[in-house]
């Protein structure tokens, strides 16, 4: 248990760091805060990695960073910052606190498209990357590794729901190929056989944002900046 409070407190400290350093590619910041919690030890056995809560819509409580310390093997500490940047900041806080900020009809300040949410949340792994705040080559290796489970995450939805793959065919295909655990692996397929495509929306999304990225520098040239790209990309919500 004091290895489970350290690793909050090293969760938290990596959202910090990052957060005071985004001002080059940001205009763009949710009026709340994000903090870092356990996931509660009833849902832990059945639950992802980690999730998000966003913020109360009137403000009153921040966005929540849930972190699932079931078993503390499978954090990695060198795949601990690409986890914070996707779910917290500039992830999952960022697009979805900015989202309920938008003045206009309710809806469009809490409808979630899954391809352009966590798309967004790929993507600002990479971002924080491109930034320059994974220096550790490890923390690199982290990033790598959880995009190629995302990779993995194709092959095994399109598999279960299209191919009829059984449970135990997704389970061996995600364990041989990304290192994860059983257990993990094991609530990650359960996971994606209730929840056809969910698990496919990351990397398409994530490769959308970046074909719209480059779009855009090859259309405005020297007028590009990535403070305008993403103020467009977040700033209308879903």
């Amino acid at each position: 248990d004091e290895g489970r409070q350290q690793c909050l407190k090293d969760y938290q400290t990596i959202i910090d760091e990052v957060n005071q350093g985004l001002g080059a590619a940001f205009d763009l910041r949710p009026n709340v805060g994000v903090e870092v919690q356990r996931v509660p030890e009833f849902r832990e056995k059945g639950s992802a990695g980690a999730y998000y809560e966003p913020p109360s819509l009137d403000g009153s409580r921040p966005g929540v960073f849930f972190a699932n310390l079931r078993n503390m093997n499978e954090i990695a500490k060198w795949g601990m910052r690409t986890l914070a940047y996707h779910e917290a900041v500039p992830g999952h806080h960022f697009q979805l606190a900015i989202q309920q900020q938008i003045e206009g009809p309710t809806f469009r300040r809490v409808l979630p498209f899954t391809a352009y949410v966590e798309g967004w949340a790929l993507y600002a792994e990479r971002l924080a990357w491109e930034l320059g705040f994974e220096k550790d080559p490890y923390a690199n290796l982290g990033r790598l590794q959880a995009e190629l489970f995302r990779a993995v995450r194709l092959v095994v939805d399109t598999g279960i729901h299209y191919k009829r793959w059984t449970r135990q065919q997704a389970i061996d295909y995600m364990i041989e190929h990304t290192g994860m655990g059983q257990q993990e692996v094991s609530a990650e397929i359960e996971r994606y056989i209730v929840m056809p495509g969910q698990a496919c929306a990351y990397k398409i999304g994530m490769m959308k944002i970046l074909e719209l990225r480059e779009n855009a520098k090859q259309e405005l040239g020297e007028k590009f900046t990535l403070k305008d790209f993403h103020n467009a990309v977040i700033g209308n919500g879903s």
